[in-house]
């Protein structure tokens, strides 16, 4: 079941979550770690991101010259034009300004922008942040910002949950490297799960399947459990816990290049499962519960948890279709014309949300790897 907050968010069009910066810091640090350079020369593009709010800009910006980033660039929504109002006042950073306008600021979108060191002490960091008020409001989908992502050459950013689909399908579109936050359950929608099984989008390195913490405007309605379980984790006061929420990228890392260990079927059911698999209903594959009971000699298709895909290789697995996520009217389960299967079915009863896989054959797996 989908976290509480996520569906609160896209029923509300409530979607002010603030990434914390350590989460920031260590997903970052996986792809530095497989490709030191992944950012050297690159402009990058923060849309949804104020940094007088916005953990990302900030960290962008301090480690502006350590990743040697060509530019960065970051965006801000009219305060307007949210549907989820809020008690907004204007930073110090903003009114202190002399191009301040009081109407633009809460009518218009801001954008912010580093390069070179404006303040003279010797090097570019978050003091050096120029910025103006937009022409529109800052809309991520405006001319004014889709100009701006298709100069850009990585594109990062917590975008709102509720528009996660045309996000993603917006920055899709200009073919950009990007990394952004998400619902773990979007794996199965129609915009998202053809670009995971063509190799075209995976999930980050951290963060998955494990809660993630995140900052929220004052008076924002917070559960009470998801507050304590904030709190117990150190974040006390607006802060929240989403535990279905994890990064999608197009960027590498080393991390999804490990192979999963894997028992034998005789193994699973002689110390796991103690029986043996059971077969969907309707599709010739095999019902895999938990990702760890992944058969290592089976041949055919095994319908495994979403949650494999925090765990996928794709020099180890084929990823064949996936169950379809949100019912009556939705494209076939599997994605594919010739398939009919949108649940997958053991005894007559619906098996949660199901990805289809099966194990690359062992020359074409180890030619992989050497390669």
């Amino acid at each position: 079941m989908a976290n509480s907050n996520l569906t609160n968010a896209k029923r509300a069009k409530n979607d002010e979550f603030y990434t914390q910066y350590h989460d920031i810091e260590k997903e970052i640090g996986a792809y530095l770690e497989f490709n030191p350079d992944v950012f050297r020369g690159k402009t990058v593009l923060l849309p949804c991101d104020d940094p007088e709010w916005s953990n990302f800009t900030k960290f962008f910006a301090q480690n502006f010259e350590r990743f040697g980033l060509k530019k960065l660039t970051s965006t801000s929504y009219a305060e307007n034009s949210k549907i989820y109002k809020t008690d907004y006042q204007p930073s110090l950073l903003e009114t202190n300004d002399p191009q301040y306008d009081k109407d633009k600021a809460i009518e218009n979108g801001k954008i912010f922008s580093l390069m070179h060191d404006k303040s003279g002490d010797g090097k570019i960091d978050v003091d050096d942040l120029e910025w103006h008020y937009m022409e529109g409001d800052g809309d991520f989908k405006s001319d004014e910002v889709r100009k701006l992502r298709d100069e850009a050459d990585i594109i990062i950013t917590n975008p709102p949950f509720s528009l996660f689909r045309d996000f993603l399908s917006w920055v899709a579109e200009a073919d950009k490297q990007f990394l952004i936050i998400g619902n773990i359950n979007a794996i199965t929608y129609k915009e998202v799960f053809p670009l995971i099984k063509e190799n075209k989008v995976w999930l980050g390195a951290t963060g998955n399947g494990s809660d993630m913490v995140f900052s929220v405007p004052k008076g924002t309605e917070i559960d009470e459990k998801d507050r304590q379980k904030a709190a117990r984790l150190g974040y006390v006061g607006d802060y929240t816990r989403l535990g279905n929420s994890c990064w999608f990228t197009n960027l590498d890392h080393g991390r999804r290049h490990q192979p999963l260990p894997l028992m034998s079927t005789a193994d699973i059911i002689k110390f796991g499962t103690q029986k043996p698999f059971e077969t969907y209903d309707n599709y010739d594959a095999i019902e895999v519960s938990f990702v760890k009971y992944i058969p290592s000699d089976f041949d055919g298709v095994m319908g495994v948890p979403i949650s494999f895909l925090d765990k996928y290789s794709p020099e180890q697995f084929e990823i064949i279709g996936a169950t379809e996520s949100e019912g009556k009217g939705f494209s076939n389960g599997l994605w594919d014309e010739i398939s009919s299967v949108s649940q997958a079915l053991v005894k007559k009863e619906r098996v949660y949300k199901r990805i289809f896989i099966k194990h690359k054959k062992e020359k074409q797996y180890e030619n992989n790897l050497k390669n």
